[in-house]
């Protein structure tokens, strides 16, 4: 058990503070190579360096290869770490190649069920589904689409939510950290400490994502926290837990596939929201803009960039502390078991 929480203190560290520490160098350099997009609800449109990616995957990757050596040793966990390591790896890649080309609709969801193979390969996976309050429901065959299917939505979720100053790492921080509470709660720190990296990496990059934001995520970021919050949540065999933690972002996206009604890259249709003359910002008009969680929070008054993030962090806690219950329900189905 010491071991264990020397390895939590050790990547938590290395996670926070590399991102803490690259991340005004990767401002730097992409405002002198001009990669900046405008921050549309900012007043006088502030351009904005883009993407924040390459820092959170260099935090992610040295963290937990840190872990590889730090835990333990065993073969599972090793393949555990690894199936992560790549996973994320090549959500990050599939979405620097988005941000520097915008793709077609069906690039990222397919790309990333291509991103979930190492998981398959490396056989670390349970073909079955945990339920609170249920029993198991193995689907041995199911499964693998299960996989596939995860990687896809939380890499894409995520990235949907993305939308204002702060809320993709911000949320992900409260997601994340529900997703650590509930494998400690099952007891399996192996995994709640591989999750830790993710919780650091997006706490200090907020920092810097916040309102008024210095630098976005990008779909680099954006897929590299999404999809390896999903490989966590496979490994560990957490993802009901995992997907009740993400219910917000989930919502928005269903809002947005239900109104658009096809699989669309979101920089390729119209705003869903607009600014007042005091720049609050209020729901369009326009018929065929899509309905999000951001359009509906706005449908009844306009609201201010920050009143909208806190609302939205406020939705979050919420679902963490259901997956955080959920969790316990679990444990002590566990232990009522004969």
């Amino acid at each position: 058990m010491q071991s264990e929480i020397i390895a939590a203190v050790v990547v938590s560290c290395i996670a926070f503070f590399v991102v803490l520490g690259l991340v005004p160098v990767l401002i730097r350099y992409l405002a002198r190579r001009n990669w900046v997009v405008k921050d549309v609800n900012r007043k006088g449109g502030a351009m904005i360096p883009r993407p924040g990616g390459p820092a959170l995957i260099a935090g992610i990757v040295l963290s937990e290869i840190s872990l590889y050596f730090l835990l333990p040793g065993s073969e599972i966990i090793a393949r555990q770490i690894c199936a992560i390591l790549l996973t994320t790896g090549a959500a990050f890649v599939i979405g620097f190649v988005d941000d520097r080309r915008v793709m077609g609709g069906w690039f990222k969801p397919l790309a990333l069920a291509a991103a979930s193979a190492p998981i398959m390969l490396l056989g670390v996976y349970e073909p079955n589904l945990a339920f609170p309050l249920f029993d198991e429901v193995k689907i041995p065959a199911l499964y693998l689409g299960v996989i596939i299917i995860m990687i896809s939505i939380t890499g894409n979720t995520i990235n949907s939510i993305d939308v204002m100053n702060g809320i993709a790492s911000g949320f992900m921080v409260i997601a994340a950290s529900a997703l650590t509470v509930s494998l400690l709660v099952l007891q399996n720190y192996p995994v709640a400490i591989m999750t830790l990296p993710l919780v650091f990496v997006s706490l200090a990059f907020y920092k810097f994502h916040k309102f008024p934001s210095r630098i976005f995520p990008g779909d680099s970021g954006a897929l590299t926290l999404g999809a390896m919050y999903g490989a966590i949540a496979i490994i560990g065999r957490v993802e009901v837990i995992a997907a009740i933690a993400l219910l917000p972002a989930v919502i928005n996206s269903f809002l947005f596939l239900s109104s658009v009604k096809r699989i669309v890259e979101h920089r390729q249709i119209k705003n869903p929201t607009t600014h007042t003359e005091d720049n609050k910002i209020t729901t369009t008009k326009e018929k065929d803009a899509p309905i999000t969680l951001v359009r509906l929070l706005v449908a009844s008054k306009p609201l201010t960039e920050k009143e909208i993030g806190f609302t939205i962090f406020r939705l979050a806690i919420f679902s963490a502390a259901l997956a955080i219950i959920s969790a316990l329900l679990m444990e002590v189905q566990i232990w009522a078991s004969p």
